[in-house]
């Protein structure tokens, strides 16, 4: 196997001194597991925190001259909407990097707009009604309660909690008002779906391929749960009302397939590539529904995307490799000029 110089790039907060000081912290656990597995395949890894400048950053490139960036960023100057531009950046410098590209994660962090995109392709995801920060509360007239309120921009679930399911319209423009001021960003008033939910992982550029449905399993939670952000990364939240994640069970072969398909027709319709996953709610009825597109999902080794890898065969090493294997290959319009 050939050995690269990979340089990761990951927030500026986390990155200690001692890289050995990766392994303790929560926050960091997949720096860890990226740097320490990359660097036992006998790879040269450098990890890099960045801030709010992007002089380090262009610095080490031309210096140091990565075979591939593997790119950890989540946001940049604070600003989840502004990840893309540290990725538009890199293509400006001719630099390969690893996940999804420029168009592809603009696309999907804007969640209105990707709605409208996806409606276009027939994509069902829940009815919704936008409200821009710094305007007044408009009531949706075309939504039913119950409805589910979030930001339009704002990833790992960001201002989510089980406040987020409003009933009436005062806790509907409470909710909002919430979302206004403490997440400052837009507003998405969206029909609230009962049922499972259920995850698809997805890699590749052009030849894509889906791992087995996962599945939230919300335990001694109500049957109305949603996935907020201490469902989801609360450790001690997660074991005390039992709530796990694990491969999807019940599900015909039918419905697999089907939601396999959606999550390739989802990838292709908002220009991802790399590896991303679909959160989707399935209902009693049958019925799919598409949540969330999600660019460059966690890559931590316990987590879902690897986990889900993992359970036909990939292990947590052969999956990083595919991804710096995606990225080395993947042909932005600059490496098209050079062709």
């Amino acid at each position: 196997m050939r050995r690269y110089r990979i340089l990761m790039i990951t927030h500026e907060e986390p990155v200690p001194a001692d890289l050995d000081a990766l392994s303790t912290n929560p926050e960091t656990q997949t720096e860890h597991h990226v740097h320490s597995t990359l660097t036992a395949l006998g790879h040269r890894v450098r990890l890099m925190g960045i801030g709010d400048q992007l002089t380090d950053l262009r610095d080490a490139i031309r210096e140091w001259k990565p075979h591939v960036i593997f790119n950890l960023m989540e946001q940049f100057a604070g600003i989840v909407s502004y990840d893309y531009y540290v990725v538009a950046f890199l293509e400006l410098m001719r630099q390969r990097y690893t996940g999804c590209n420029p168009r592809g994660l603009m696309l999907s962090r804007d969640k209105v707009l990707a709605k409208q995109l996806l409606a276009w392709h027939r994509v069902p995801t829940p009815a919704f009604h936008a409200i821009p920060f710094g305007k007044r509360f408009r009531e949706p007239r075309k939504l039913a309660f119950p409805l589910f309120v979030k930001s339009a921009t704002e990833d790992a679930s960001l201002g989510i909690a089980q406040a987020s399911v409003v009933d009436d319209m005062q806790s509907l423009r409470e909710r909002v008002e919430f979302i206004h001021e403490q997440v400052q960003s837009d507003a998405i008033v969206e029909e609230y779906i009962e049922g499972r939910e259920l995850y698809v992982g997805v890699l590749g550029n052009t030849q894509l391929t889906t791992y087995p449905v996962w599945e939230m399993d919300f335990g001694a939670l109500p049957k109305a749960a949603i996935a907020t952000r201490r469902v989801k990364w609360d450790a001690k939240y997660q074991k005390k009302h039992g709530i796990t994640t694990g491969p999807a069970e019940n599900l015909s072969a039918a419905q697999t397939d089907a939601l396999g398909r959606m999550a390739k027709r989802v990838y292709r319709a908002l220009h991802m590539n790399g590896f991303a996953r679909m959160d989707f709610r399935l209902r009693d009825d049958g019925s799919v529904f598409l949540l969330e597109a999600n660019a460059n999902p966690n890559l931590t080794r316990d987590e879902d995307f690897a986990e889900s890898a993992r359970s036909v065969g990939l292990s947590y090493e052969a999956l990083l490799m595919r991804i710096v294997t995606l990225g080395l290959s993947y042909m932005p319009e600059w490496r098209m000029l050079e062709a």
